[in-house]
């Protein structure tokens, strides 16, 4: 492990200003992915800002009736909150098909959102990694690919996103609320927090240098039902090949309220609004989901040993809608 200085942050303000008086710092809270990276050698921080004790545990309802959670809570926490479980099961769905009982305990809700991926080739630092070294080529095109990605992707990686609990995060149009330094507050859907890879895929987020994520907001819950399905190669313990997150409302027969995203398919958790455009005004059917699954897929791309994904996605998808819809009025 290379050596490396650590602070232990009093309160958010010095944080920040730890952060900023330091280069290539990074925060750390549960540390069960950066830790990892660490010890391989991957990542090779400089500083390291322990901001495990800062006052950012809470979840609170908003004044629109959403829930604010804190950027430290636990992944544990998360799924078993009140207020999730009954508004937002999709959320604790999604974070009870990720990881480990040990993990969730650890784990924190922003340290989940900004885990990075877990392609064979970045964690291993012999073999060429534009995402871990820029330049350097991508060995998972022609080379072991079956857990990669095939929507969003450039011909410089197609690493996947890791995390369940982002999907179901974004498709529940949540946002992630950021503090600078200067005290600047912003929110960014995860949309705009998210970069695809294109020509800088080691640029995997639109942070600032020393910008923190202080809390997650969910908007009012969906109308309808919500469901998460993971598809994976193991009962637990085990990173999605294929899931989707998914809100459906349907009255007096028909589609009025519709949300999709997947894992385990692009390099960040994918959202598709024309294909859930598909659905509005449609009465429920397999036809109608295959369909929009059809869509969802047109533009997808397999790389040999991940090709299997896009039949995976179109039938998981159809599978998950027809869950929704069954016995819906």
């Amino acid at each position: 492990m290379m050596p490396f200085d650590y602070l232990r942050a009093g309160n958010e303000a010095e944080a920040l200003q730890a952060a900023a008086d330091r280069p290539g710092a990074r925060f750390i809270a549960g540390g069960t992915n950066l830790l990892d990276l660490m010890k391989l050698g991957v990542e090779r921080p400089p500083h390291l800002i322990d901001i495990g004790g800062l006052d950012m545990r809470a979840g609170t309802k908003t004044p629109d009736c959403g829930v604010r959670i804190g950027a430290l809570v636990t992944n544990a926490e998360l799924a078993a909150h009140p207020l999730v479980r009954e508004r937002y099961p999709l959320l604790s769905q999604a974070i009870l098909a990720g990881a480990s009982g040990q993990l969730r305990n650890k784990a924190t809700t922003a340290g989940n959102l900004l885990q990075r991926t877990r392609c064979y080739y970045f964690y291993d630092p012999a073999s060429p990694c534009n995402k871990r070294e820029p330049g350097t080529g991508c060995a998972a095109i022609g080379g072991i690919n079956r857990i990669m990605a095939i929507l969003g992707t450039s011909a410089h990686c197609i690493a996947t996103h890791p995390s369940d609990m982002a999907v179901a995060m974004r498709a529940l149009d949540a946002k992630a609320e950021t503090r600078r330094r200067d005290g600047q507050v912003a929110l960014r859907t995860l949309d705009e927090l998210y970069r695809l890879p294109g020509e800088t895929p080691h640029i995997e987020h639109t942070l600032a240098m020393g910008e923190l994520i202080t809390a997650v907001v969910l908007p009012p819950p969906p109308k309808g039902r919500q469901r998460y399905h993971k598809v994976r190669d193991r009962a637990s313990y085990a990173f999605a090949l294929v899931s989707v997150a998914a809100t459906l409302a349907v009255e007096d027969g028909r589609i009025t309220q519709a949300a999709m995203a997947f894992g385990g398919v692009a390099p960040m958790p994918w959202r598709d609004r024309a294909a859930e455009a598909i659905l509005i005004g449609q009465t429920p059917s397999r036809a109608l989901f295959e369909r929009v699954a059809e869509a969802v897929t047109s533009e997808a791309q397999g790389h040999g040993g991940n090709d299997f994904k896009i039949t995976l996605l179109r039938r998981t998808l159809a599978a998950c809608l027809m869950d929704l819809t069954e016995n819906a009025q």
